[in-house]
């Protein structure tokens, strides 16, 4: 089994998701290939109060110290790093999840844009016929945006808004949040015991 994800954040509200989502990923030792958007870091201050530092180096030691992981399971990639394996077809990484995702990135990535990383990576997960999970992050959507989505959805890309349901009673946020990372995971082939499955 191939234990290495991609997973970039972007500058949507929504970072308790990508927060939990990385901590999942990081205790179930999977390596993640971590990017990280400027606007990203700008949400993630007002949401999380996490002052994510701009040095992909600094980053690291951050998450690092943040999750308790093993340091050699975070790799962390500046948004022009192109010599990141993730901006190759060569690489054998074989899901990008992008969580949160906000309608610029997902313009780009639907145009075919490489202008930084991320579009980039998305990119490649296309072209080589990987698994690319999309986490659109907007309310509502528009013409524009939903014409984006289906293009995306007609080249084999999972679009996932991260819409939790409400038929098993949540009674906290957390579980709220659990309830849409646990779909992502689902789609990533990614087990987990986030929660009971319906029937169970």
């Amino acid at each position: 089994m191939n234990k290495q994800v991609a997973l970039a954040l972007t500058g949507a509200s929504g970072a308790p998701y990508s927060q939990r989502l990385l901590a999942v990923l990081l205790a179930q030792g999977l390596t993640v290939h971590l990017m990280i958007s400027a606007a990203a870091r700008i949400v993630f201050a007002d949401e999380l109060d996490w002052a994510l530092p701009a040095r992909a180096s600094d980053v690291h030691k951050m998450l690092v110290t943040e999750f308790q992981c093993d340091p050699e399971l975070l790799k962390v990639y500046g948004e022009q790093q192109w010599s990141s394996p993730l901006a190759s077809g060569s690489h054998q990484i074989p899901t990008m999840i992008v969580c949160p995702c906000t309608m610029g990135t997902l313009s780009s990535i639907a145009c075919g844009s490489s202008d930084n990383l991320i579009n980039r990576a998305a990119d490649v997960m296309i072209k080589e016929n990987r698994k690319l999970i999309i986490v659109p992050r907007e309310t509502p959507f528009s013409a524009i945006h939903l014409e984006n989505m289906l293009k995306l959805s007609r080249l084999g890309v999972c679009i996932l808004p991260p819409n939790p349901g409400f038929y098993f009673k949540p009674t906290q946020l957390s579980e709220l949040i659990d309830f849409v990372v646990a779909k992502i995971l689902d789609q990533a082939g990614i087990e987990h015991k986030l929660q009971p499955r319906w029937g169970e």
